[in-house]
């Protein structure tokens, strides 16, 4: 079990890393804003569960294999951004049905936790990132490495949640004053559908 201290420290970069822009925050908001604040926690959920997977595969010496495998981190970052432009084009769509009958049909909370999922699954950075980070909270002499990892990627998970599920609230407060206008709801989906492009050429261009 890591020292407090060390987990205090370690809360402090967590929360920072949230804060900071990136590709999943900006999932959490654009999603919050176009779908309400149920939304924006869905996705939360979602990615923080896709973080579980990353921590065990941390923990359990698999994040290593895509680490070091160009295959690997080629295939995963390929699926990555094959996603992310679909959900660029499905937003497209969305903004066309708005305008045309003054509603459109929101996606379901299932759904979008499970675009979280596959959005943080599939972004091989984020393995790596664990891979990197995590271990330089853990210390031998304090209990095996696997379990500190776990807790330690517990912690980070518990700060994402916190930290996003904050954006998503303050995200959903502008969706609700946007949700009568179906112009507006229009313009915020074509700038998800451009946020999305833009993370999948952003995906596209990482390298290890």
């Amino acid at each position: 079990m890591p020292e407090p201290d060390v987990l205090s420290v370690f809360l402090l970069a967590a929360v920072a890393l949230g804060l900071a822009p990136g590709p999943d925050n900006i999932f959490v908001l654009t999603q919050s804003a176009l779908y309400g604040r149920p939304a924006g926690f869905a996705v939360t959920l979602g990615l923080c569960t896709g973080l579980l997977v990353h921590t065990t595969a941390v923990a359990l010496g698999v994040a290593a294999i895509v680490a070091t495998s160009a295959m690997a981190f080629t295939a995963i970052k390929l699926i990555g951004a094959a996603y992310l432009l679909y959900l660029a084009w499905q937003a497209v769509r969305a903004g066309s049905t708005r305008l045309a009958d003054q509603g459109g049909t929101q996606p379901a909370l299932s759904r979008l936790y499970r675009r979280g999922i596959v959005m943080n699954i599939t972004n091989p950075k984020v393995a790596i990132f664990f891979l990197a980070f995590l271990p330089q909270f853990a210390d031998a002499a304090s209990g095996p490495l696997a379990l500190q990892l776990m807790v330690l990627g517990g912690f980070f998970i518990l700060a994402t949640l916190v930290v996003f599920g904050g954006i998503a609230l303050c995200a959903g407060f502008l969706g609700e004053h946007l949700k009568h206008s179906p112009r507006a709801q229009v313009v915020l989906n074509r700038i998800a559908a451009v946020v999305f492009a833009g993370l999948a050429a952003r995906l596209l261009v990482t390298e290890r």
